[in-house]
């Protein structure tokens, strides 16, 4: 999920504050489709479904409601966008109440409980992570060595740049809009056995997922998967030595850390002033 922000930002320049909701409807995808479609043990294929789905609606979104935006010079862009993404949030939170209740549904686990050594791990947080690293390997090869890849990065260090030799930079935004969406669908999707399904789970998602690309830098992919993982470690290990409860905190102070030592996050650019 927080590659997807990153993703968005680092080809639009905007910030997508309804990400969570993303996570959220993915998750809503995965456990109807597990419930009455597909049997537990094929749990991936619902991942994949709620991927496209999800890359549908994001793609939808930006072209009904942010395009415009682009195509024409508009004063305080930021404001308009933060406003609108901030009101998706209210929509879809209110839509799934609506729909399903305030209710908290429990989505089959994915597998059996693995033991690694001595150490027992759930399975569904171990098919989560072994998908988290079959989807950001596809996205890294999509991004390092396909066409459309080298259009997002062309799009993202140089707009006018791309655009003079003859990429649709439009184009560029929708899609990339419709796979950052997708990325946290899919989070949602792979997590929902872990954090259940409700329409206000994406809170705490979207918490960790600005943790992270601030600690890691805006707009740099490789920063946010170091961070994500940086972030998780500092969270067992203060837990472990210290107390489950205040687990949220101990990634507060980390983010505190890090941004008093490095303002720009691990990876990020600083400005450049002419």
């Amino acid at each position: 999920m927080a590659i997807g922000i990153t993703f968005i930002y680092s080809i639009m320049k905007m910030i997508n504050w309804s990400m969570g909701e993303a996570y959220m409807i993915g998750s809503y995808i995965q456990y109807f489709l597990l419930l009455y479609l597909i049997p537990p043990e094929y749990w991936y294929i619902g991942v994949v479904i709620s991927i496209i789905i999800m890359f549908i609606i994001g793609c939808l979104l930006e072209l009904g409601l942010l395009k415009r935006m682009f195509i024409r010079v508009l004063e305080r862009r930021d404001e308009y966008i933060t406003v609108m993404t901030l009101a998706w949030v209210i929509l879809f939170r209110n839509i799934m109440a609506s729909l399903y209740g305030p209710y908290v549904y429990s989505t089959p686990e994915y597998f059996s409980r693995v033991t690694i050594g001595t150490l027992p791990i759930s399975g569904s947080r171990f098919m989560a992570c072994i998908g988290t690293v079959v989807i950001l390997a596809i996205f890294w090869y999509v991004i390092k060595y396909t066409w459309i890849g080298r259009a997002f990065r062309a799009v993202a260090q140089n707009r006018l740049g791309a655009y003079i030799v003859g990429i649709n930079s439009h184009r560029i935004d929708t899609i990339a809009f419709g796979i950052g969406t997708a990325l946290a669908g899919a989070a949602g999707a792979l997590l929902a056995p872990v954090y259940l399904v409700y329409p206000t789970n994406g809170s705490i998602a979207t918490m960790k997922g600005f943790e992270i690309i601030v600690i890691g830098g805006l707009g740099s992919i490789a920063g946010s998967v170091i961070a994500g993982i940086l972030l998780g470690i500092v969270e067992i290990i203060c837990s472990a030595l210290i107390s489950t409860s205040y687990r949220d905190i101990y990634g507060f102070v980390f983010l505190l850390l890090v941004l008093a030592i490095k303002p720009t996050g691990f990876f990020g650019e600083e400005e450049r002033l002419a």
